[in-house]
């Protein structure tokens, strides 16, 4: 099973899309413990959002989605980031 995840930071309020075949909350606990340089950065962050797909190309297909352009308007979307545009 694989998981594509939106986490926001509570920080700064940023969005994070991610993917991952771990259990998301557990990739969750990752990310607030600094994994990667973004994450220390920006974090801690909360779990606002996750799709699971039985297929990684199919799960890899929506996360790059969700980073582009029309993806980020949903993204904003979901994390609520949208203000009358």
């Amino acid at each position: 099973m694989y998981f594509v995840y939106l986490l926001k930071s509570l920080r700064n309020e940023k969005g994070y899309v991610g993917l991952t075949s771990k259990a998301v909350g557990k990739r969750l606990e990752e990310h607030n413990l600094g994994s990667n340089v973004w994450t220390r950065q920006n974090g801690p962050f909360r779990l606002v959002y996750y799709e699971s797909y039985y297929c990684k190309q199919d799960a890899s297909s929506r996360e790059l989605f969700l980073k582009s352009g029309v993806g980020k308007k949903i993204k904003k979307l979901i994390l609520g980031q949208i203000t009358g545009e």
